[in-house]
């Protein structure tokens, strides 16, 4: 009896402890369970763009996290210049967290591309970007596939003191040259005032690529174009605007003195500033920009009266790309959608004008002024918001951009002749497409 009652009692605690064991690990596996739905149903995505957060992409993230609790956002910013863009290459090919991407130029994209970095978007046919964005989305396909979605108007032009024009008794031009702008530069420029200048990163881009661009870069018998008539005029006219006239700082007055070429017209210390809409969020900006000018805007110069094949830099830009190696591609692209739709309209009053023909363009205008009127010469900006002028998207690879400009550098400062910058990089251009 005694060795019976020993064994039922040991019976009863295996199966107490069973019973617990059980139940424990129900609990634990449940919990565990849950936890694990819980993380797996919050996807998180990061988005690299140059845009200031503060500057709309934040509130951007904020409004579709609100609206999506399932797909968070994270915005970083890196600055769209050469150590920026390095940067983001960087965290691409070593895998950091980089879902979704912003690429300002074609030459970048098409190497981003080529290193398999961007998502090829035509597996999704839920959205039809040539539809939705218009003719001059092609301009940003590689290889006839879009592997960007472009998302904004790119608006290119002259900002002006219109106060220093009225002053001088000169109109607001609607089309003009170099040698015009040289004329005006000097009407307008004072002891205290440059006359006019663009951004170092420009110089060797605007504006005679809107010619090459349809010439084409390489001639018909395969040799570079790079040398072409037209390429010369410009350079001797940005030239003879730094060193003869001196009605624009020198390239090496700008870079050694880390010049703020924003700051400087905003600031009336410089009259006239080759840039786009992407100024915006500066001059709107009148608590670190403070200013009691006009603003008016006139279209890019040509360089001559008879170039009747220029095009325009314009068309559209910030192409959104989706990283190839991302593990939530889906998610992405919704996001990558909503964001061209409307998504973007909070960076409107930074000049951010959504390209989609569903995002609201009146909202976006409305947002790009505010209560700003009385601080800008609206027909002005209206004309240039309203041509349909044709444009170019800048298509040379990076390569080529980078060892034309170390050329045309040594030229405007002093290093090299004219003759010998031409030659140069015609040159350097034919041993690239001899290696191609």
């Amino acid at each position: 009896m005694k060795k019976t009652g020993i064994v039922l009692a040991l019976v009863l605690i295996a199966v107490s402890v069973l019973s617990a064991c059980s139940s424990n690990g129900k609990e634990s596996g449940g919990q565990a369970e849950s936890s694990a739905e819980a993380s797996k149903d919050v996807v998180n995505l990061t988005f690299w763009g140059g845009v200031p957060p503060e500057a709309g992409p934040q509130e951007i993230v904020d409004n579709w996290n609100k609206e999506n609790p399932d797909i968070q956002v994270t915005y970083v910013r890196y600055v769209n210049d050469d150590s920026g863009n390095l940067k983001l290459d960087t965290a691409l090919i070593a895998g950091q967290n980089v879902d979704i991407f912003a690429n300002y130029t074609k030459p970048l994209l098409t190497k981003r591309v080529s290193s398999g970095a961007a998502l090829d978007l035509s597996q999704f046919t839920d959205y039809n970007i040539d539809d939705k964005m218009g003719p001059s989305a092609k301009e940003w396909a590689v290889d006839g596939k879009y592997y960007a979605m472009p998302t904004k108007r790119n608006m290119h032009f002259v900002w002006m003191n219109k106060d220093a024009l009225d002053e001088a008794g000169l109109p607001v031009p609607t089309d003009w040259t170099l040698a015009d702008v040289e004329k005006y530069a000097k009407a307008l420029q004072t002891d205290t005032r440059w006359g006019y200048t663009t951004f170092p990163f420009w110089r060797d881009i605007v504006p005679f690529d809107g010619s090459l661009a349809v010439q084409g870069y390489v001639k018909e018998d395969g040799t570079s174009n790079l040398g072409a008539p037209i390429v010369e005029k410009a350079l001797q006219a940005h030239y003879d605007m730094m060193h003869t006239s001196k009605v624009s700082p020198p390239i090496s007055l700008i870079e050694t003195t880390k010049m703020n070429v924003i700051a400087e017209f905003l600031g009336n210390k410089l009259a006239l500033l080759n840039a786009g809409e992407w100024m915006f969020r500066d001059a709107n900006n009148l608590t670190d920009y403070p200013r009691d000018f006009k603003v008016a805007f006139a279209p890019l110069p040509r360089i001559t009266q008879e170039q009747d094949d220029f095009r325009y830099l314009g068309g559209l830009g910030d192409a959104i790309a989706i990283n190839a190696k991302s593990e939530y591609k889906e998610e992405a692209w919704a996001f990558l959608k909503w964001y061209a739709d409307g998504g973007m309209l909070p960076q409107a009053s930074g000049g951010r004008i959504p390209a989609s023909k569903d995002a609201d363009q009146d909202k976006a205008v409305e947002l790009l002024l505010g209560d700003l009127e009385d601080k800008y010469d609206v027909e002005s900006l209206k004309r240039i918001l309203n041509n349909d002028l044709p444009t170019f998207q800048v298509t040379l690879p990076q390569e080529v951009i980078d060892l034309r400009r170390e050329e045309f550098d040594k030229y405007y400062i002093k290093a090299q002749s004219l003759e010998d910058t031409i030659n140069n990089v015609a040159k350097r251009h034919n041993d690239y497409l001899k290696r191609k």
